[in-house]
């Protein structure tokens, strides 16, 4: 028997503002048939419900959402569905500390979290095993030193675990750290995806499909220095002019350097030095190189200073570099007084 699914738009598109999506994404669903192969795609609005183009076969249809972003040209396939006779449902959603609505992404040394849940699994003999276990696979795949993960091929990700579910209900798999491939941990840059596939049902010829996937971006933490000055260095009038290089800029993030008296100390809130405030909105991390000068003003007397490179995240505000010097701007005269009869 066929039929006609009515399809609701919710979840990840909901996320985005109709704005952005009318602005920069385009949305379709793409229905792919089970037992043809043949496959549509029809244009969707951020939210609402619409038909599918084509009817559901006994071997079921893959629905897959996608979202297209047009500058730079990018495309994410937020969710999927498989829908047929006697095939489970499954949802998998990522989360992490990070807010960003359109692709689940953290830093390199944060925590994430996988909820997975399954629906209509069944039990008892009469029914086929397709209808009664699903298998979730964790994959993890490097995009490689200054990838950005566009145009990856997927086929290609490493098969880190995969287990069997045969109940109803939901489940939520901690993980403390990564597993993405690399020797410096603070340095790996790539995603782990989480999937829910069907089992092949031998009687109706039907292959295991998957019901849910979603996958989660690792960025490295970000690096930076400070050059033109050094410690314990002493600044008599004009200061130096400074490079700061700052590389991997988390994707949502603020730099800057700042400036306070005394010796070095985490947690201090300084000056910030007039254009060295950057903010980072994008998708992938960014490096930036920052040149400063003419900035003798934020000394409000000598003594010990320290200048600190500063990043804040959704995780928190790290400091990336710092040095400690000693400005002294008094001018002493040395003379001798002599008298005259």
């Amino acid at each position: 028997m066929k039929s006609l699914l009515l399809l609701q738009l919710t979840g990840l598109l909901g996320l985005l503002t109709p704005n952005a999506s009318a602005q920069s994404y385009t949305n379709f669903i793409r229905q792919v048939q089970g037992d043809t192969g043949v496959q549509w795609d029809a244009t969707v609005a951020y939210q609402g419900t619409q038909a599918s183009q084509l009817e559901v076969p006994l071997a079921g249809s893959r629905f897959e959402l996608w979202t297209l972003l047009s500058t730079p040209l990018t495309s994410y396939l937020l969710d999927t569905k498989l829908v047929g006779a006697y095939v489970p449902s499954a949802t998998v959603a990522i989360r992490t500390e990070d807010p960003y609505a359109l692709v689940p992404r953290t830093r390199a040394d944060r925590p994430f979290y996988v909820d997975v849940t399954t629906s209509g699994l069944l039990s008892g003999a009469s029914f086929p095993a397709a209808s009664k276990s699903v298998t979730l696979f964790r994959h993890v795949q490097s995009y490689g030193a200054g990838g950005t993960g566009v145009g990856i091929d997927r086929t290609q990700a490493t098969l880190l675990t995969q287990a069997s579910i045969v109940t109803n209900g939901s489940q939520t798999l901690s993980y403390q750290v990564n597993s993405i491939p690399g020797s410096d941990r603070t340095a790996v840059r790539g995603e782990e995806r989480f999937s829910v596939f069907s089992l092949a049902d031998t009687v109706s010829n039907v292959p295991a499909s998957q019901l849910a996937s979603q996958y989660v971006q690792i960025w490295p933490l970000a690096r930076g220095s400070i050059d033109g000055i050094t410690g314990n260095q002493k600044i008599r009038f004009a200061p130096p002019a400074l490079t700061v290089t700052v590389n991997d800029l988390y994707p949502n993030s603020r730099v800057y350097v700042q400036i306070y008296k005394g010796a070095s100390q985490l947690g201090m809130s300084g000056t910030i030095i007039p254009g060295s405030a950057i903010i980072v909105n994008d998708s992938v991390p960014q490096d930036r190189v920052i040149l400063l000068k003419d900035y003798g003003s934020i000394f409000t007397e000598d003594g010990q200073w320290t200048m600190e490179l500063v990043t804040s995240t959704p995780f928190g505000i790290d400091r990336l570099s710092f040095v400690s010097f000693t400005v002294d701007r008094t001018i002493r005269v040395n003379g001798m007084i002599n008298t005259q009869n």
